[in-house]
């Protein structure tokens, strides 16, 4: 594929999280880049296996989910990624079609194409459902099979081993529609972790994991089981939401954080969000040096007692709901909204879960109380607020 140029002064005026449209056109502009190594092309790129798959990643791939722009992707090949994710739900459906035409013409061996698809439920009509939104993506990515298939969003051992749902996934791998199978998970990372491991079946699992987990430890150690299993762990959410406040004015060091991840040699790779040209150079340099710096440390010590945006998904707090509401999954969309400045997904989330209004409205005082120290009720409050905002008005 024959790339177009774009001007130097292009790459340093893209927005951080807008969405440039990046083209790439040599190793001489990828160069000139300052944001970029000079000496990129001439540094060998650490690679790990994928559990027992057979697959060898480098240790930084694509996560696709807020892209929009196929040269972006274009220019992640050429400097080396060859790892991409994205989901069945991910921009309505665009995000898949925009990887089919950026792959259409591409060797199907020479990269690798994950996709998750989240179950409605697990039983036996939830597990065909599921299969009939593999067979969509599938055709929305141009292609015969995907390197690697998630049942996505699972949080409990009973929807790890859920027995429709585990043949559903088995059956998608029989017919050759998925080479692979996995979970993925947003909370409970240990349990969940644990559940692949005596399944038996799953090869792959793409879990949460980030330097502000208060139950990091335990996450570490379930990772290094499944990895004696034979099982590949890819790692997400490593940048535990970008900023440490809405305002967007207290960035984490994002570059620290995934090296942080990915000293774990148990970790196979990373799927970091990527919507910009700045964001790729960043994250491929880490495809070649792994060190951390003494400020890149420092700054992972200073930011791991601030509270930011993500929700670790513990789960403590849900007990002292009267309502019983689904906080985590709240907590994720408010960090999506303003940390990933992803207000569409945000919304399809809270749809998905069913809050539909505030429902804190009708409580006088909130019982809740955050191991993070998150005002639960003031962030539901304003997340909630975007049900009343038309999808085509969101960014």
């Amino acid at each position: 594929m024959k790339l177009k140029e774009i001007h130097r002064r292009e790459f340093l005026t893209s927005s951080f999280f807008g969405y440039a449209e990046v083209l790439v056109g040599s190793s001489t502009i990828l160069k000139e880049n300052p944001g970029f190594p000079s000496e990129y092309l001439e540094q060998p790129i650490i690679k790990r296996k994928l559990g027992k798959t057979g697959i060898e990643l480098p240790i930084v791939s694509f996560g696709v989910m807020r892209a929009d722009s196929s040269s972006l992707l274009q220019a992640a090949l050429k400097m080396g990624m060859v790892h991409f994710d994205t989901a069945h739900g991910y921009q309505g459906g665009k995000n898949e079609e925009m990887l089919g035409e950026v792959f259409k013409d591409v060797p199907r061996d020479s990269f690798v194409i994950a996709t998750k698809v989240k179950p409605d439920g697990d039983d036996k009509k939830a597990a065909q459902v599921f299969l009939e939104k593999l067979d969509l993506s599938l055709k929305r990515l141009k292609m015969k099979y995907v390197d690697i298939l998630h049942i996505h969003a699972v949080s409990s051992r009973e929807s790890v081993i859920a027995p429709a749902m585990v043949e559903a996934a088995l059956n998608a791998k029989k017919s050759g529609k998925a080479l692979h199978i996995g979970v993925s998970t947003h909370r409970n990372e240990p349990e969940v972790i644990q559940a692949a491991i005596e399944s038996g079946v799953f090869e792959v699992v793409l879990t949460s994991i980030n330097y502000k987990q208060a139950h990091y430890p335990e996450v570490k150690k379930a990772i290094e089981a499944a990895a004696k299993a034979g099982i590949g762990i890819v790692a997400m959410k490593t940048m535990a939401g970008g900023f440490h406040d809405k305002e967007r004015t207290m960035p984490i060091n994002c570059k620290a954080a995934l090296k942080f991840v990915l000293q774990d040699e148990n970790v196979t790779t990373s799927i970091p969000g990527i919507v910009n040209f700045d964001q790729l150079s960043m994250n491929a340099s880490v495809n070649q040096d792994l060190t951390l710096t003494k400020e890149e440390e420092a700054d992972l010590l200073v930011n791991k007692s601030q509270g930011g945006l993500y929700c670790q998904g513990c789960e403590q707090c849900i007990p002292d709901c009267p309502k019983n509401l689904p906080i985590p999954d709240i907590m994720r969309a408010y960090m999506y909204a303003y940390g990933y400045h992803e207000q569409q997904q945000a919304q399809a989330l809270l749809n998905e879960i069913g809050v539909n209004n505030n429902p804190c409205s009708e409580c006088s005082d909130c019982s809740v109380r955050c191991a993070k120290r998150f005002n639960v009720s003031e962030r539901i409050a304003d997340i909630s607020r975007l049900n009343y905002i038309p999808r085509e008005f969101l960014s």
